[in-house]
């Protein structure tokens, strides 16, 4: 049983084979996949990814905008957000969002005021986030201290940073979930921060299309592929391919409060 906790199926990438590429990920063992609605919160792409979860009962949403889209995060879209998290229960999270400094997309200080709203947002709507931080330790991780007084109701997502910052979303109580850059030849730093954080607290995703892990890197990313980062983290914690699904799943179940079917 394997639950992949971040993917973009709903994107373009799939529409040739979209359930194809559902079908693979449940016949490799994959019972849920939470997909991540991103874009320009105007355009209909948040809607998008609540129409495919629910049309699939394995498949959930998350509705947010991401510190790409920050520059056109206002009003009129706090509103839009707000009321597609109220009005589906497929929604059961509220992301991504965060700061990326890395493209720098919008301006940084459109990022860090738009990440404090959207915190707020996810607290007022009773929602646990998803966090996207890019070469923007200090300042994510100062806001969240600042913002988010909710231990235990957060994602640290494609988690790809430094020892210092893993320590600070634990402490803050955040779940920390590996993608496909885990399996990377040149990924050594990173492998050793997922060996020091517990297993309770660890997640695995995909993040697809993007970030295809070994033995699959070159080809387009999907869900089946979260088989391989939980390999990588099995063989990092010494643990069993099957140890590290059931560990990973009931991990995310517990966030998010979900019962599901694993023998479907």
């Amino acid at each position: 049983m394997f639950i992949d906790s971040h993917a973009h199926i709903d994107g373009p990438e799939y529409d040739v084979d979209r359930d194809e590429v559902i079908q693979r990920a449940r016949d490799s063992g994959v019972r849920a996949i939470l997909n991540v609605g991103t874009g320009d919160p105007h355009s209909g792409a948040l809607e998008r990814a609540i129409e495919l979860a629910e049309k699939h009962h394995d498949i959930y949403a998350a509705v947010g905008t991401h510190p790409h889209d920050a520059r056109l995060f206002d009003e009129g879209a706090e509103r839009r957000i707000r009321k597609l998290a109220a009005d589906s229960a497929r929604v059961i999270a509220w992301g991504e969002i965060g700061l990326d400094y890395h493209y720098d997309n919008s301006p940084r200080d459109v990022q860090r005021d738009v990440f404090r709203r959207q915190l707020r947002l996810a607290r007022d709507a009773g929602l646990p986030v998803i966090i996207h931080t890019r070469e923007a330790e200090d300042d994510t991780i100062g806001i969240l201290r600042a913002e988010w007084q909710q231990p235990g109701k957060g994602i640290m997502h494609c988690f790809s940073g430094s020892r210092e910052l893993a320590e600070a979303a634990l402490e803050l109580g955040f779940l920390i979930s590996f993608a496909g850059v885990l399996t990377f030849k040149k990924a050594e730093d990173l492998r050793t921060v997922a060996a020091a954080v517990p297993l309770e607290r660890l997640l695995i995703e995909t993040d697809c299309p993007f970030l295809t892990p070994i033995p699959f890197r070159g080809r387009r990313n999907e869900p089946a592929h979260v088989v391989e980062v939980a390999r990588c983290l099995a063989g990092i914690h010494q643990k069993t391919l099957d140890q590290i699904g059931e560990i990973t799943s009931s991990n995310f179940l517990e966030l998010f409060q979900l019962e599901i079917n694993k023998d479907l």
